[in-house]
């Protein structure tokens, strides 16, 4: 790594701990405004854990935006652009929008299979047992290990890199401030701290794309970029891309590289109960909307990041201004994800260190209070309330989510701490992750998506699929390279192999197994989890007093009643209550998904690939401009919709505090 840091350590400390407690005292602020002025009360496990329900599609796109948007997003997207070109950034973005694309499938069926779920776990356990349930927990938790040991992996080396904190302070330090803003504000209050997080990131990638192509004295053009670009081929060529050059598709390690982006991602979506969790939170008829508005926003986030500092990286390695000059990033720098971090402080010094360092700690902090909550709402109702203490009042299932909270922050950074000090990377966790988690992929889709899976092909599915996966990749690895080791099983061939083979395995397996011998399943099943036993209507008298302790829930500061979570419980009941909109969903979420997931997948990369075209100078040109299209679209997507989605609610809002200054 390199010896000179751009900023004085006491940057480090004041970004991690300054910032961190910033958004903590601002969560504080929302949550009391919420609690006094609003009907949501986070006092509520309902509210806590799912935001009632009610999130509009502007805002969950933010949520997914942001909650997609890891270290690894823009430091790893980052270092495939560095190494393979501008291929590279295109398959990072391809290989993961086609989930969120897809799970707009899922999230269509949470609603109309499983309206009041708090977690997909839930549905595991009321379709397939207590065996089954508990193999899935373990996957989910899992998933949650890797994606939150990747978060402090990527921001604290580069907070080091940039700053020379300490590497183990800025592991622990990183969630600190995190844990303490969602134990404040719970789901709802984290979409709001979300959007300002992408608020940043969409002005800070901006800044960094204005500078790169259009105003920095070292490159200012996109022709500019295109002639360094060549000039850098013709000294360091890249290995399987097309005469070594950095401006083609045609290359045989970024295809590979999507392809196990394809199946990382799928498990880090579709097992990751952060995005569950926004599904649940949606509106049920916009649900769908919500995440292909998001899958599309986030697309330009690793695309235009990677796209600007990737490949400034490469033009100037050669630079006096290069972190590293007069020599090239070793492989140990590479991997651990510093071509974005070196680029950006080549480009604009220590305006740059620092602008880097913000957009880094907003996408860690964001992307871990997603997992924080996640892992809550796990250990609440999937531990806690399935087998400690079915009875659990919502004060208890409040104060568990709090707890919880606090232990997966510690657990995150315990984990971060075990793989740094046995020399595991970045880049090396997030190539294996998917080989571990693969498997499940499926079989979790298929629990809300098709009721012909079984119990026996659920489970047989995640497990064989998680041995396939290890088999393959050791296998790989020692056949072709002679021996296992870090270095061995990072490489690409190697996690291909197991990548492949645990999804597709999971996939056989899961199918096979139910079909040999099917079982009977009926969704009305699921849509009972967590139906209220009493269902009371306004005609009996209650309805009006339940709504009276809604429109006060914490009235002299009193913790809400069961019968305010009862209430929440049939709004989302009413909610559903129109399956034809649910079902025109779901055929706009198959339609888009599958047609945008065929364009950018196959349509767009695959005949420049085949056709084995070197860009021109023209071509780039209008590649960059495209680019630059795209990020706007995004900015316009997750930052100017949430606004007018919210106008209303704010003025409400505005009216009920003066209403309540003037009663007082």
């Amino acid at each position: 790594m390199s010896s000179i840091q751009p900023l004085p350590v006491g940057v480090g400390y004041g970004v991690v701990v300054g910032i961190g407690f910033f958004f903590a005292a601002v969560m504080c602020g929302i949550s009391y405004i919420q609690n006094r002025y609003t009907r949501f009360s986070t006092k509520t496990s309902e509210e806590f854990n799912t935001a009632s329900r009610s999130v509009k599609p502007g805002l969950i796109a933010s949520g997914i935006v942001s909650a997609w948007t890891w270290a690894a997003t823009l430091l790893q997207s980052s270092t495939v652009a560095y190494e393979y070109g501008v291929a590279g950034p295109f398959w990072y973005a391809a290989g993961a929008t086609v989930q969120i694309l897809m799970f707009s499938i899922l999230a269509c069926k949470v609603k109309q299979n499983a309206p009041r779920c708090h977690t997909y776990l839930e549905i595991i356990y009321t379709r397939y047992g207590v065996l089954t349930h508990w193999v899935f927990i373990f996957f989910a938790l899992l998933t949650n290990v890797l994606v939150s040991s990747q978060l402090l992996l990527g921001g604290s080396a580069v907070v080091t890199s940039l700053t020379g904190m300490n590497v183990y302070a800025a592991i622990f330090l990183i969630p600190l401030g995190v844990c303490v803003y969602v134990v404040l504000g719970g789901l709802r209050a984290t979409f709001l701290c979300d959007y300002s997080h992408t608020l940043i990131l969409m002005v800070i990638i901006l800044y960094f794309m204005f500078s790169a192509y259009a105003t920095n004295s070292q490159i200012g053009s996109p022709s500019a970029m295109y002639q360094l670009l060549k000039e850098a081929a013709l000294k360091r060529p890249v290995s399987g891309n097309q005469d070594g050059s950095y401006v083609t598709m045609k290359s045989n390690f970024a295809l590979i590289f999507g392809v196990i982006q394809l199946c990382s991602g799928s498990g880090t979506v579709f097992l990751d109960q952060a995005y569950w969790q926004r599904a649940i939170a949606s509106r049920p008829t916009t649900a769908v909307r919500a995440y292909i508005l998001g899958g599309l926003a986030w697309y330009a986030i690793p695309f235009g990041f990677a796209t600007t500092l990737g490949l400034a990286a490469v033009a100037l390695t050669d630079s006096p201004t290069f972190p590293t000059y007069p020599n090239s990033m070793t492989q140990a720098q590479i991997s651990a994800g510093l071509s974005a971090p070196f680029a950006a402080t080549a480009l604009l010094g220590t305006g740059g260190a620092v602008a880097l360092l913000i957009v880094l700690f907003m996408a860690v902090t964001s992307c871990a209070s997603a997992e924080l909550i996640a892992v809550s709402s796990i250990l609440t109702f999937d531990v806690f309330k399935t087998y400690v203490k079915p009875a659990a009042t919502p004060e208890q299932l409040i104060t568990v989510a709090h707890i919880m909270i606090g232990v997966w922050g510690l657990v995150m950074a315990i984990f971060a701490c075990i793989w740094n000090v046995i020399g595991i990377d970045l880049g090396w966790l997030f190539l294996v992750m998917g080989l571990l988690i693969g498997g499940a992929v499926f079989p979790a889709a298929f629990a809300i998506t098709w009721k012909g899976q079984t119990r026996a092909g659920a489970l047989s599915g995640a497990v064989t699929g998680l041995c396939a996966g290890l088999i393959a990749w050791l296998v790989t690895a020692h056949q072709y390279y002679g021996s296992l080791s870090v270095s061995t099983t990072g490489m690409e061939y190697p996690t291909l192999a197991g990548n492949l083979a645990a999804i597709m395995t999971g996939l056989i397996v899961t199918v096979s197994v139910s079909l040999a011998k099917p079982e009977p399943f009926d969704w009305d099943t699921t849509r009972l989890i967590n139906a209220p036993s009493l269902i009371t209507t306004p005609s009996s008298g209650s309805f009006d007093q339940e709504e009276n302790e809604k429109d006060n829930p914490n009235k002299n500061g009193d913790l809400p009643t069961v019968r305010d979570e009862e209430q929440e419980m049939r709004e989302d009941a009413l909610a559903v209550e129109e399956p034809r909109k649910l079902r025109r969903a779901f055929k706009v979420a198959c339609i888009a998904s599958f047609l945008l997931t065929f364009s950018m997948d196959f349509l767009i990369p695959i005949p420049m690939f085949l056709s084995h075209y070197i860009f021109s100078q023209g071509f780039f040109i209008a590649w960059v401009v495209i680019t630059f299209c795209w990020v706007f679209c995004s900015t316009a997507i997750s930052v100017i919709l949430p606004i007018w989605e919210t106008a209303g609610f704010f003025r409400d809002l505005y009216r009920e505090i003066v209403r309540g200054e003037k009663g007082g």
